[in-house]
């Protein structure tokens, strides 16, 4: 009789304890380095992951309910490759969850793909949901389907979701079709931040080899440092709808141009398809950035790839940064974000250094009303290289470098490249943060560009592989 009482009791207790939207968590083999956990459904309670565990997730996971997902150092967490585009792998941490992730820089928390022969689009990306604002009415994630698990943005611009720290995401951006024209928003890719807000904490966090962007700001309004992108197939750092934030320390690299889009540029921002009045505006604020496109790799005007590109009603401002390595622009803008930097109306480009494959192209203008017609801006070369007599308030004080190799950069070409500058660089002095756009958030150091004498790229959070 007590043995039928304790069986009923452990059946009651079994049932009662699993819940319809619980994670799916498989034991797998525990041989070998580490034993491997397989993840799939939905996260609906508070969840840490193990650090003497590699971890598969399968299919799209959700972090919902304000659960609280925690990564400790040193978890490899890989994605399972799957074809079909719509249903590839993907981390979505909805909004009011979180996503803590404590990596260092010698034990990173790494998200890669778990195919055997790794490559750009095998899986989406990590994209964290939040509650601050974005321009966008009715904002979801482009290219799943719409849901309260895919919806974004709000009103909270303290929002919190989370804090990510030492972290690499590779071979992602599976979602963007080859040679799509991306005039509206961007499909998820990479790492993804939509509506995300202040409280989130983020720094050193790298995303190389996906299919499509590095990062992606779709509205919100977090702060970001210590960033980096690398051979990624469409943009480094993309800002889209209403995204309001500060950034510090951004390092885009890579090697060729893409094959894979129509423009691969480093820094792209936009305000909405119809470059409207939608507010809020996009507006990145951004100091010692570093953008390195394949310097000398070609001189073939086909290539629309920039440096960075501002269009379509955007504002943005951009100091003590290098821009260089790309044939057809160093800085490009359009009919609509060519008058607001010239007019002191909500942008500014002062303090940086410019550099374009072609001279006279490190200041381009797209004059093409319904196409990209990239032809040099000579109107903007001359203000933005002033030194006294200032004409224009928000473009002044920059310099164009002529070659690249005038930057010193100690190297550039080589697989695990040292991207360091040499002593004397110019790039080691000549910064200012006396705006009052810069009186909180920055660091305030001397250099321009991401690296000064201090070299935060090393560790085995990072990979040029």
């Amino acid at each position: 009789m007590k043995k039928l009482l304790y069986l009923n009791l452990a059946f009651f207790v079994l049932l009662f304890s699993c819940k319809k939207d619980d994670p799916t968590v498989e034991p797998g083999p525990t041989t070998g380095p580490a034993k491997t956990e397989t993840i799939s459904g939905n996260i609906s309670e508070s969840m840490t992951l193990k650090p003497d565990v590699k971890y598969l997730l399968k299919g799209q996971v959700y972090v919902k309910n304000n659960a609280v997902l925690t990564i400790p150092a040193g978890v490899i967490i890989e994605m399972e490759k799957i074809d079909n585009a719509a249903e590839k792998s993907a981390l979505i941490v909805t909004k009011g969850a979180k996503l803590q992730v404590s990596g260092t820089a010698d034990l990173p928390v790494v998200f890669t793909s778990a195919a055997p022969s790794k490559a750009p689009g095998d899986w989406i990306g990590v994209i964290i949901l939040g509650k601050a604002p974005t321009n966008l009415e009715g904002a979801y994630i482009r290219g799943l389907s719409q849901s309260a698990d895919t919806e974004f943005g709000g009103t909270a611009s303290d929002d919190n979701s989370g804090s990510i720290q030492y972290a690499r995401i590779e071979y992602a951006g599976g979602l963007n079709p080859e040679m799509e024209e991306e005039w509206e928003l961007d499909m998820a890719s990479g790492f993804s931040l939509m509506g995300v807000g202040t409280g989130t904490k983020i720094e050193h966090v790298m995303v190389s080899n996906s299919r499509d962007d590095g990062f992606q700001f779709v509205g919100g309004t977090v702060n970001a440092k210590y960033l980096v992108s690398h051979n990624n197939g469409d943009d480094d750092f993309d800002f889209d709808r209403g995204y309001a934030g500060k950034l510090q320390f951004l390092l885009a690299h890579r090697v060729s141009y893409s094959t894979r889009v129509i423009r691969g540029n480093g820094m792209e921002s936009l305000n909405d398809k119809g470059a409207t009045d939608a507010k809020p505006y996009t507006r990145p604020i951004i100091s010692n950035m570093t953008v390195l496109g394949p310097a000398a790799i070609s001189t073939d005007l086909a290539n629309q790839s920039q440096g960075i590109y501002i269009r379509r009603n955007t504002r943005f401002v951009v100091r003590n940064s290098v821009i260089a390595g790309y044939t057809n622009g160093g800085l490009m803008m359009c009919p609509k974000t060519k008058p607001l930097l010239l007019n002191n109306a909500g942008s500014q480009f002062k303090f940086n250094l410019v550099n374009a494959d072609i001279p006279d192209r490190a200041f381009t203008y797209d004059e093409g009303p319904t196409g990209i017609v990239i032809i040099p801006d000579l109107i903007v070369a001359k203000y933005a290289t002033e030194t006294s007599d200032i004409e224009k308030e928000a473009v002044n004080r920059n310099s164009i470098i002529m070659p690249i190799d005038d930057l010193k950069i100690q190297d550039l070409s080589s697989a695990t490249p040292n991207l360091m500058p040499m002593t004397g660089a110019a790039s080691l002095t000549g910064a200012d943060f006396s705006d009052p756009e810069y009186s909180s958030f920055f660091t305030s150091v001397a250099f321009r560009g991401a690296l000064g004498t201090d070299n935060w790229i090393k560790g085995n959070w990072i990979s040029w592989k």
